[in-house]
């Protein structure tokens, strides 16, 4: 069995610092939420490894530096209110909660919702609400949103996340591109969307009706 808390520093020095993370309440998140609680215990040696690892139903748990990105990039406050599309373990789901008001989580495998609403449980984590449901139609119920958070490849952005942004708001979501996935940043203004691309990434899919509608 490794030392977790040393190999959680290694990971937030080696693969977080050195590649640009530098929001000190993103760290900070990192350093006081235990990865490995959210990584199945056949893989929870890995759990700090620069690599996505699997968590069942065909699903994985980011990278730590890609997860850590996202977070910086949607730059979540205190008083906002987030959505975040594909729960998977609770990780990304746990790290919001930790930097913002409340998580509104939308996951379509009901055994992945179960497994994340247990972490969750274990670190007695109270600010997040995970549902069963297609992510590509987002959660009407919780919003306008200050900021929205996708963790699966979309081939398109799907409508109803958009109108669920609040203005001034933004989200971030990976999008197709030549096989691949490019991080984008999607900002909410006066004027309509705004659109910047951020880095290739690979993510699974994003599946749901909501590209339709």
């Amino acid at each position: 069995m490794i030392n977790f808390e040393f190999a959680r520093k290694e990971m937030i020095e080696k693969q977080l610092k050195k590649r640009g993370i530098s929001d000190k309440r993103v760290l900070k998140a990192f350093k006081d939420i235990p990865r490995h609680l959210f990584v199945p215990g056949e893989d929870m040696d890995h759990s700090y490894d620069d690599s996505a690892l699997p968590i069942g139903s065909g699903q994985t748990i980011s990278q730590p530096y890609i997860t850590a990105l996202m977070t910086q990039l949607l730059r979540p406050l205190q008083d906002d209110v987030i959505l975040e599309i594909g729960t998977g373990s609770g990780f990304q789901s746990a790290i919001l909660s930790a930097l913002c008001k409340f998580v509104f989580s939308v996951e379509r495998i009901p055994e992945l919702v179960s497994y994340a609403r247990n972490n969750l449980n274990k670190l007695e984590i109270k600010n997040v609400q995970i549902f069963v449901g297609d992510g590509t139609l987002g959660w009407k119920s919780g919003a306008p949103y200050d900021g929205i958070i996708v963790t699966a490849g979309a081939k398109d952005i799907p409508p109803g996340l958009l109108t669920q942004l609040k203005p001034g708001g933004k989200m971030i979501i990976p999008l197709e591109s030549g096989g691949y996935h490019k991080l984008n940043i999607i900002k909410k203004e006066e004027s309509g969307f705004v659109k910047e691309e951020v880095l290739d990434c690979i993510f699974v899919p994003l599946i749901g009706r909501g590209y339709d509608e």
